[in-house]
């Protein structure tokens, strides 16, 4: 069974959403014509019951499209029969009464945030936390009543929990093109940059007319140079696709340096999401605003954004914080005072506004009194 679910989660997690729609229906078709060679009926375990309507719910009415296996009144009936199982439980019985709610959120936190952890690792953590009063059926009961699974049929691990296990040590890497006007017209000019997943801080290297394959492997030396002068960790891992740009003595280069190379496969720009995003934003942020005119200007300009993303854009992902404080210009409010808006607003601090490339890339600071 693995054989066939692992290919397809591959398949799935690496496709645009274009694509999915497509696989998905063919999936659809698929489904329905190994249904009609069925002949005997298909008869499902109360697990396989759970494990459908626990999926399929949240689909709402488009479930009915998919569903080959019984009748859509059917799977309404499955719904309606573990909402009740749900609700008969929560009313209170006689006999012993029932754990308190802290405690019972405890078990489900704790199994939500864990995978892989069955009922007896659960009590195990418990009772390291020194709560001694619950037995191994207890927190079974409890998960039961919450509509979750017992592990490993809780959840599939996914590809952004897998990046975020390696974010500490994980690097991406990827190329762009930007045409730039030459003496000679209209040129292609590639640049290389490098991501670390975990702080977001990007290394952009300069842009090149001709990227070369002894280009990239020179590149991939001043990356690890320069990602340890930064006071980064050595590269340990870093994820690239199939561009034939980087070449061998690129792997070779990082390879001596202790870098583990992870080739992605072809059409899977969702695996690589990090590095995909930070070109979106340079692009659409700075250089989608200018004419570049030559290699020069070019590389001023992204030098520019980089300076501007790491000390002055906040970052969503990272709770609107900013990657790097300049060290020559130190933050006068740490901690500065929420402002308010009412009688007191003639003492708000004033809010200055900087600018950089022409006012492209804006920031704002309070005025220092």
């Amino acid at each position: 069974m693995l054989r066939l679910v692992e290919p397809l989660l591959f398949i799935l997690l690496s496709a645009t959403h274009d694509e999915l729609a497509r696989q998905v229906q063919f999936l659809r078709a698929e489904n329905r014509i190994l249904r009609e060679r069925v002949s005997a009926r298909v008869r499902l375990t109360d697990h396989e019951r759970r494990k459908l309507v626990t999926l399929g719910a949240p689909l709402g009415a488009a479930v009915r499209e998919l569903l080959s296996i019984v009748a859509y009144a059917t799977f309404q009936r499955w719904v309606r029969e573990l909402g009740k199982r749900k609700r008969a439980r929560k009313v209170r019985k006689s006999g012993r009464p029932p754990k308190a709610e802290v405690l019972r959120s405890l078990v489900v936190r704790l199994a939500s945030e864990n995978l892989t952890w069955g009922y007896s690792r659960i009590l195990g953590e418990l009772t390291k936390l020194g709560i001694r009063d619950i037995a191994r059926s207890t927190v079974k009961n409890i998960l039961e009543e919450h509509g979750l699974e017992p592990a490993p049929f809780r959840a599939e691990p996914t590809w952004a929990e897998f990046l975020k296990i390696h974010a500490k040590t994980l690097w991406a890497c990827d190329f762009f093109t930007r045409p730039v006007l030459t003496l000679a017209g209209w040129r292609t000019c590639t640049i290389l940059f490098f991501l670390h997943v975990q702080t977001r801080r990007v290394i952009v290297c300069p842009p090149t007319l001709h990227p070369t394959h002894e280009w990239s492997r020179e590149q991939a030396i001043l990356f690890v140079e320069h990602a340890k002068a930064q006071s980064f960790c050595s590269p340990t891992i870093l994820i690239r696709d199939g561009d034939g740009k980087f070449g061998p003595g690129f792997n070779d280069a990082l390879r001596d340096c202790g870098c583990t190379i992870k080739r992605l496969p072809v059409r899977s720009p969702q695996l690589n999401a990090f590095a995909e995003r930070w070109v979106r934003t340079v692009r659409r942020e700075c250089l989608d605003h200018f004419v570049a005119c030559g290699e020069r200007h070019l590389g001023h300009l992204i030098s520019e954004f980089v300076r501007h993303y790491h000390e002055q854009r906040p970052h969503q992902g990272l709770g609107n914080q900013l990657l790097v404080r300049d060290p020559q210009k130190p933050s006068t409010h740490p901690n500065p005072p929420q402002i308010r808006a009412g009688p007191d607003a003639a003492h708000v601090p004033r809010v200055v506004c900087h600018q950089s490339l022409g006012g492209v890339l804006k920031h704002y600071e309070r005025k220092v009194a």
